[in-house]
């Protein structure tokens, strides 16, 4: 399930970011590929130690934190700290999928079940630089205005196309999910979407109003999540 947040940071916002991250110092993205990986990826990233870097990245995380949209399709157990990449000069990442395991600034591992990607600048500004990600369904180009972002499954090929024309910035990580397994949380996101229709329906005076239904589908989505969720 691919799950698009829009203007998950407003465009001044996004501008002030950009103007940061612009005038910082970057660093050959090979140094952070794996060993499949390295031979397929040309761009540059912000140093993992940047203190710019972990600013921004702690913000971005703390209003994802807050948006019940990213929750309800999330489910977020542990988020990995976003980094940052910029894609120019023909700039690319081939066919690749995300390592299953990482390594979280704790020290522990976690298991990386989705994988987030936040544009940062507008698709008219480059050229090239579509996310493309292999689905079910088929291939999924993605390439969002500044300020949104794309959640979707960790285990997907995916790929950035070469950016021919201009620059491409954006913020990337990943997440464990308290539900692994992709199509248990589908499930629980479109029951939970569902409810909350629902109960929008039943409002009065700014108050949702006692619905027998809707507390049944509660009742239905909790028990769900407590059999699937996995600690």
């Amino acid at each position: 399930m691919l799950t698009i947040i829009e203007k998950l940071f407003t465009p001044q916002e996004v501008a002030s970011m950009r103007e940061s991250l612009l005038a910082a110092e970057w660093q050959d993205g090979a140094a952070t590929a794996g060993s499949r990986s390295i031979t397929v990826k040309q761009n540059l990233q912000i140093p993992t130690d940047s203190p710019l870097g972990q600013e921004l990245g702690a913000e971005i995380l703390r209003r994802l934190r807050a948006h019940p949209l990213f929750v309800s399709a999330a489910l977020p157990h542990s988020i990995h700290p976003a980094k940052f990449n910029l894609y120019k000069d023909g700039g690319h990442y081939g066919l690749h999928v995300d390592a299953a395991l990482m390594t979280a600034p704790s020290g522990n591992l976690m298991r990386t079940d989705l994988s987030a990607t936040l544009f940062l600048n507008d698709p008219q500004e480059y050229e090239g630089g579509e996310l493309t990600i292999e689905t079910p369904f088929g291939n999924q180009a993605v390439k969002l205005p500044a300020g949104d972002l794309v959640l979707y499954p960790a285990n997907s090929l995916h790929q950035v196309t070469p950016v021919t024309k201009g620059y491409r910035l954006a913020s990337f990580f990943w997440m464990q999910s308290l539900v692994p397994d992709e199509g248990e949380r589908t499930l629980l996101f479109d029951l939970d979407q569902t409810i909350q229709s629902l109960a929008a329906q039943h409002m009065e005076n700014g108050a949702a109003t006692k619905d027998a239904q809707v507390d049944r589908l509660g009742f239905i989505y909790h028990n769900l999540l407590r059999r699937w969720t996995k600690l």
